[in-house]
């Protein structure tokens, strides 16, 4: 069964941090890019982070650059977005992504005191 499962997201205060992990099941993962989106009530998609295949090259929105850092094991079949210096405007569901593939189900950030 084709799968991309998301998970990590929480609860955080502002300044804090969080790690999403999406783990890729039922092909070959190594073999597309990915990327992590993410939606707020009210709000377009927007994309937060690309890399690539072989997990060497990466962009980021402007939004996040500088705090997000996004990152890949193929050995694992896992992806991840490091999320540091989490602001209020962060809080979405957060979904990885791989265009050929699909989407993950998406796992909530809220960054509140």
């Amino acid at each position: 069964q084709v799968q991309l499962v998301e998970s990590g997201g929480g609860l955080v205060q502002p300044g804090g941090s969080l790690r999403l992990s999406c783990v890729a099941s039922g092909f070959t993962f190594s073999s597309y890019a990915l990327n992590w989106y993410r939606q707020a009530p009210g709000k377009e998609r927007e994309l937060v982070a690309n890399i690539t295949r072989a997990g060497d090259n990466w962009m980021y929105a402007v939004s996040v650059h500088g705090r997000f850092t996004v990152s890949r094991d193929n050995v694992k079949n896992t992806a991840y977005l490091r999320m540091n210096n989490l602001k209020p405007e962060d809080t979405a569901v957060y979904y990885c992504d791989i265009p050929e593939i699909g989407r993950g189900q998406g796992t909530q950030v809220t960054v509140s005191s």
